[in-house]
């Protein structure tokens, strides 16, 4: 049964996880966003305490 051998097989898979784990990543990262997010403001609010109406 020639689909039991796993000569070619496994050289697919070899290289395929190649490509997902060297030049994928490579080209992910090199995404530019064309809008950086900028911080609204460094002020840290003050925390409240919610009131519930029912205690």
């Amino acid at each position: 049964m020639p689909q039991l051998n796993p000569a070619p097989w496994f050289a697919v898979l070899v290289f395929s996880w190649l490509v997902f784990l060297i030049i994928l990543p490579q080209k992910v990262l090199a995404y530019k966003f064309p809008n950086e997010p900028a911080p609204q403001s460094v002020k840290k609010s003050g925390s409240e305490y919610w009131t519930w109406p029912w205690l």
